[in-house]
């Protein structure tokens, strides 16, 4: 089976995440780090099951609140100083590509349940 573009930028971005949280302060290392891994997880995790379940624009809406968590996160952690301005650049391009694909696929979902 062909991966999904959004698995692919998804897996990508976690690959990324990863040892860019690990440089977080320690201090940070189990809150904020690990709620931005845990919300990009979950945000792959559901993009997984909605390619598996039908009808799957619940699971769907569910990514979307997901990658707004991540997003926020990621702003925090720039706020604060966890992130560099270049880093955050990245994961923000990153981000909004992974929503390009998630609204792309809602809105095919939408068109499909008809």
């Amino acid at each position: 089976m062909k991966k999904s573009p959004a698995l692919v930028k998804t897996y990508d971005f976690l690959k990324w995440l990863l040892p860019a949280t690990e440089k977080f302060p320690k201090s940070q290392r189990f809150v904020l780090a690990q709620q931005l891994q845990q919300a990009a997880f979950r945000f792959y995790e559901c993009l997984i099951e909605a390619r598996r379940v039908r009808p799957n624009a619940p699971i769907l809406k569910q990514a979307d609140v997901e990658l707004d968590k991540v997003r926020l996160y990621l702003r925090l952690s720039h706020e604060l100083g966890y992130l560099g301005s270049r880093q955050y650049r990245h994961a923000s391009r990153m981000t909004a590509e992974m929503g390009r694909l998630l609204g792309g696929w809602m809105k095919k979902s939408a068109e499909y349940e008809r």
